[in-house]
């Protein structure tokens, strides 16, 4: 068999876990002996699907696999023009229910590898319960609206929350900079005055540093450091993002979600080096950063 030729399709550059899926398929790209080529879509989902359309429909570009993880929707169309053409097609982090259909008559593997984003909600509301207590209210960015991680993970906080405590619910897009500027917006709002905000929760680390960066800079120095002072977590945990932010003390808490694409390569390889099919679906389980025990530790330190 001729050297696998992988290309992978990420969301965008502007945002760690990102780039860190990027740094995972280059490096089982090179344990396994592959080419992998890596493409963003700078989160749109029509420039994303044109960037695949574009390697599926040249002959001369055509890869023996694409692994995409998608803006908006799953593709199914894309996903049926790549296997029609012989290539081999995984999604990462995203539900879709083509799967089995394609997989009926296809001579390529199709397959996906995802976080289990519930189980990341759930262990946001746990991270509340243990960090806030039983009430108050969480100032929670979510992930962009219509898009299946930003649902699982707001589905699965809910269901752990503490009853008593209230969510006053933002938008952001995965960046440090939406994360920003939602902060900015809301704050300018005299409603945000009325909310006596206990926790900022993001959905990713990278939002919650952005609403940080915010918070830091308000005019009101007691303002600021009234804000800076709560409680602020996220997701993703990429050691020199995440990890290293709750080290510093600027996060109080993250939840490590290890980078799929390095799996899907791994899975990928072995599929076409053997002629079977992956598993339909793999899930990825995640870890809080600190571990939910020593949050309550850590949200002492913290605040001294």
């Amino acid at each position: 068999m001729s050297k696998l030729r992988v290309l992978v399709s990420l969301i965008t550059e502007d945002n760690d876990y990102q780039l860190e899926q990027a740094a995972s398929a280059q490096a089982a790209a090179l344990e396994l002996g592959a080419s992998v080529q890596i493409v963003y879509s700078g989160n749109d989902a029509v420039q994303q699907t044109q960037q695949l359309l574009s390697f599926i429909q040249e002959p001369s570009k055509r890869p023996d696999a694409i692994l995409v993880e998608p803006v908006g929707t799953a593709m199914p169309q894309v996903a049926r023009a790549a296997v029609t053409a012989g290539i081999a097609w995984g999604i990462i982090n995203s539900n879709v229910d083509y799967i089995p259909q394609l997989r009926q008559h296809a001579m390529v593997p199709i397959f996906s590898v995802a976080s289990d984003n519930e189980q990341i909600g759930k262990i946001q509301g746990h991270q509340i319960a243990a960090i806030l207590g039983d009430e108050g209210c969480v100032l929670y960015i979510e992930g962009p609206v219509g898009r299946d991680v930003p649902k699982l993970r707001s589905s699965g906080m809910m269901a752990t929350k503490p009853p008593l405590v209230q969510i006053k619910g933002l938008r952001g897009d995965w960046t440090q900079q939406s994360g920003y500027r939602t902060i900015q917006s809301w704050l300018a709002l005299s409603t945000s005055r009325d909310l006596h905000v206990g926790m900022i929760v993001s959905q990713n680390d990278d939002m919650a540093m952005g609403a940080r960066r915010a918070f830091g800079e308000l005019a009101d120095i007691r303002a600021r450091d009234s804000w800076l002072n709560l409680p602020i977590t996220g997701c993703d945990g990429v050691p020199k993002a995440g990890q290293a932010w709750v080290e510093k003390g600027w996060l109080t808490a993250t939840i490590i979600s290890p980078p799929l694409a390095g799996v899907a390569m791994h899975l990928l390889a072995k599929a076409m080096k053997t002629g079977s099919q992956p598993a339909e679906r793999t899930l990825i389980p995640q870890t809080s950063f600190p571990a939910l025990k020593d949050l309550p530790k850590a949200r002492a330190h913290a605040a001294h």
